[in-house]
Parts: C-alpha cells; structure tokens; sequence
C-alpha cells in the first residue's frame, strides 16, 4: 500500500471521525434526555423494544452493510463505464429499495402483534406494557424505508470519496429526539398522557433530516431520482441484482452483534429494567464502534474495492493490515476507558431525573463486560467488507449465523450466575470470536495478512492502555476523595482531569513502544489544527 493510499484512509478517517464524534455526542444527549424524562422504566423499555427492529437495520445499514454492497459494485461501474452509467445504476438501486423495503413495511405493520409478542413476551406481566410496545412499533416500522434510502446516499457518497456529510447524517435522528423531548419537556400537558409517543413520532422525523441533508451534495455530484416505473427495468440490471445479492449477506455478515443485542433483549424482558441497564450500556459502546471502527472500515472500503479491480493482493492485505492497528489503536484504550471509569462517565451523563444511583451502578456493569469485546465490534466493521469486495460472501454469513447461534447458548449459561451482565458478556466473547474467525479465512482467502504484526500491535496497545486505565483511575479516585467538588461541575472536573492524564500516559507509553499508529493519529490532529488547514 503507498503512502498516499495510506495518508487518505487515515485523513478520511479523521474526517469521518469528526463528524461521527457530533454525531455521537448528540447521541448521548439524546440518552440524557431520555434518562431524564423517563428514566429506566416501563415507558423507555417499551420504547427500545420496539424500537430494536428498525434501529437493528439503521445501525446496519448505516455502518456499513448497504455501503459493502453498493461501493464495490459503484466503483466498478464508474472505472469501467463512467460517472453517468454509475448514476444510473445508483438510481436503479434507490427504485429497487422504494419497492422492497416499502413491502416490508407494510408486512411489518400489518404482523406487529405476532412481532412484538414474540421478542417482548415477558412484558404481559406488567399492565398495559406489551400494548404500549405495540404501539410504538407500528408508529416506527416506517423508519425502516427511511434508513434504507439514507444508507443508500451515503453510500453513493462515500464511493465519490464524501465522507463528513454522510457521517453526520445520523445526527438528525438525535437532533429530532432532542428536539421534541425538549417540547416534551417545557409543555408536558400539550402532549397527553403516553409522551413516549412523540419520541417515536421524533425517530421518524429524525429519518427525514437523514435524507435531507445528503441529497444536496448527491445533486451536485449529478445523481437525479428518476422514478422507473417499469419493475422489469430495475430488476434486469446486472449491477442491481449484484447489489442485492450481496446486501442480503452483507447485512448478516454485519449482524452477528446487533442481532445479539436483539436477542439480548428478548432474554432482558424477563429482567426488571434490564432492557434500559443494557441498551444505555450498548449506547456508550456504539460511541467508540462509530467514532473509530466504522470510520475506519468506511475510509478502508473505496481503497480495498480498487485494489481488487486491479488485481493488487499486496496492496489489499497492507490496506486491510493498517487498518486493523488503527482499529487496535484506538478501540483498545477506549475499551479500557470505558471499564474502568464507567460509573463516572454514566453517573455524569445520566443520573438525573428519574434515573437513579442504582441504574448507574447496574448500566456500569453491563458497560464492563461489553467493553471486553469493543476491538472485535469494531475489527469486524472493517473485515467483512473485505469479504464482500472480494466476492466471497459466505464466509462472513455463516461466521455470523454461527456466532448467533453461540451467543444463544452462552446466554443460557450466563443468565442464570450473572443476570443482565451475563448477556453484555455472552455477546463480547461471541464477537471476539467472529473477529478470529474472519482473520483466519481472510488469511485463507488472499494469503498472510500479517498476524504476527496484528498480534504484537494488540500486545503494545494493551499494554499502553494498562498504564492509562492505571493512571486514569488514580486520579478520579484522588480527586473525589481529597477534592471533592460538589454538583454536576465537580463531576466534569474530575473526570475530565482523569481522561487528561490517562490521554497523556497513553501517548507516553506508546510513544516509547514505537506504535507508529498512534503518531499517525496525532500528525492527522495535527494538520488539521493548522491555520489554514483544509
């Protein structure tokens, strides 16, 4: 891989990154303003149960399983047949989703009481609750067609090389959730007795603002929705039948943690706010997976589709090679950060209104275990695109089906000695092992990708991040019990200075251990802080 190959993944990377970083951010106000409004209860459970289905394909789809489909099949398009003939067959493909995934709404609607009843049985238990989820659902399942249509610009984006747009669409559906909670908020009479409702109406407008605010940049880069009326021309293209071929196993190939999650969920409902300690937890851990590794595989993909339309197999194993240490570089300490300083971070961001010193400590406990897993989460984002832009599509589909399958049995296991945290376990070792997998038959696939280089870049950083979460958790301790600083600017001050001198051992030691991502990172911060840096 040559430098500029090198340079522009780790430069669209950090773009990704920034804008991902807003996005995340607003993400977790958009929790606090859940936390605060409805705490753990029965109306939040109701709303993330409901909401699992079509937030399960937006976070598919918008981390990465439309764009593994699309972007191979996209940059084909454009290096052998032109911009124009590559539009087309984008158009082609947002026709065929209007109709399929408008079918699918429509079932989904129609089947919500068998669909609800099945993943949520244990909420009959408690009045009214089963009718509320219900309810929610068939209000969200349209944001399925949404979604679909928002991944589907974002991935024509990132083909074209537009990466910050594309990543700060999902923003919208957080700025929508603030938005009406704030509403929700100042005039609680105006909205009648279930408020939860309107978040659910908000997650809706939320997918509107998505395709919104790309279809400026796809106009200017010339796409054109064109309706085709005739279904026989949408399907008959070679270029949309590969697509759809492959977006099937593309979105299994990625599934194996957001179906576990799912499938966490169904185990959850026989737990008392278990749902809520959960998914609070798996939002903090979606934070670094979309901040680093789906920035990462995103920037990764247009350059390994190249190197596989030009035959380059040294090329592709180096790409795919450097984007793993990246993912090790910084998934590694985020992971370690996120153990060790849980309770701070989530007693800051939620331990207000209805959520309470007890779902602080419960959601830290989900968080520990499923930190364990976070470099896996993000290192399959970035392997199983490889699979697809090679062609190989069963591989990554039956490491998923088998790691479903696992993380089943190991929720059995783990349900009965650990509870909830059992299950945020169950899914991080199930993730690792898909990690290991997808390593191996990559390794099968187009020769050695470099383990011992992988193996030692893990050892460095784990060791680096040690010493982090070390000095992290001196300080934090120090300061709340020598200086202790009463109220919400007490916590920012503490855990910020915790953060600050765990970032600056991080850097120290990895800098004597030669890490060279690391360096890399810091030169892109660098850069782009210059002034006049573009």
């Amino acid at each position: 891989m040559g430098n500029s190959t090198r340079a522009g993944i780790v430069r669209s990377a950090s773009l990704m990154s920034l804008a991902t970083f807003a996005s995340r951010l607003l993400g977790l106000v958009r929790e606090q303003v859940f936390a605060f409004l409805f705490g753990a209860g029965m109306a939040t459970d109701a709303f993330n149960v409901a909401f699992r289905i079509p937030n399960l394909l937006r976070d598919l789809f918008a981390e990465g399983a439309m764009s593994a489909a699309f972007v191979p099949t996209f940059t084909e398009t454009l290096a052998k047949r032109g911009l124009a003939q590559a539009w087309r067959l984008a158009n082609l493909v947002v026709n065929a989703l209007l109709l399929i995934v408008s079918a699918v709404v429509i079932a989904g609607i129609f089947w919500s009481d068998a669909i609800v009843g099945l993943y949520a049985s244990g909420f009959s238990a408690v009045p009214g609750k089963l009718v509320l989820t219900l309810q929610l659902t068939r209000i969200m399942i349209p944001f399925l067609l949404l979604v679909a249509l928002a991944s589907a610009a974002m991935g024509c984006l990132n083909a074209r090389g537009r990466f910050f747009v594309p990543a700060i669409a999902p923003a919208m559906f957080n700025v929508a959730t603030i938005v009406i909670g704030f509403f929700l908020w100042r005039w609680p009479a105006f909205f009648g007795p279930q408020p939860i409702l309107w978040m659910a109406i908000a997650a809706l407008l939320g997918g509107i603002g998505q395709i919104a605010i790309q279809y400026p940049l796809l106009h200017a880069e010339g796409y054109r929705f064109r309706p085709v009326l005739r279904i026989r021309a949408i399907f008959s293209d070679p270029g949309v039948r590969r697509i759809l071929l492959l977006v099937l196993p593309a979105t299994i190939g990625l599934a194996a943690t957001q179906i576990n999650i799912f499938v966490n969920t169904y185990f959850a409902t026989s737990i008392p706010s278990g749902v809520s300690w959960l998914n609070y937890a798996f939002r903090l851990m979606q934070f670094p997976i979309g901040l680093f590794g789906v920035s990462i595989a995103a920037a990764t993909l247009p350059a390994i589709s190249r190197h596989v339309a030009e035959q380059d197999q040294q090329a592709f194993r180096s790409t795919i090679l450097h984007a793993i240490r990246l993912v090790f570089a910084v998934n590694v300490p985020a992971s370690v950060g996120l153990a060790v300083l849980g309770v701070p971070i989530i007693r800051l961001l939620f331990e207000h209104g209805r959520f309470h010193s007890a779902d602080t400590e419960a959601t830290a406990a989900a968080l520990s275990f499923y930190a364990l897993g976070l470099f896996a989460y993000s290192g399959v984002k970035v392997l199983v695109p490889a699979f697809y832009a090679l062609g190989r599509t069963r591989v990554p589909v039956g490491i998923s089906v088998s790691s479903v399958a696992l993380n089943i049995a190991l929720n059995f296991a783990f349900i009965g000695p650990l509870g909830y945290r059992g299950l945020a376990l169950a899914t991080s070792l199930t993730s690792l092992l898909s990690f290991l997998l997808l390593v191996v038959f990559l390794r099968r696939a187009v020769g050695p990708m470099g383990a011992g280089q992988m193996a030692w870049a893990f050892a460095r950083m784990a060791m680096a991040s040690a010493a982090m979460g070390a000095a992290a958790v001196a300080v934090q301790r120090l300061l709340e019990r020598q200086y202790a600083i009463p109220g919400v600017l007490g916590q920012v001050f503490c855990l910020g200075a915790s953060i600050s001198a765990g970032l600056v051992v991080l850097v120290w030691v990895a800098r004597r251990l030669r890490v060279a991502e690391i360096e890399e990172a810091l030169r892109a911060v660098t850069v782009r802080l210059r002034p006049g840096a573009r």
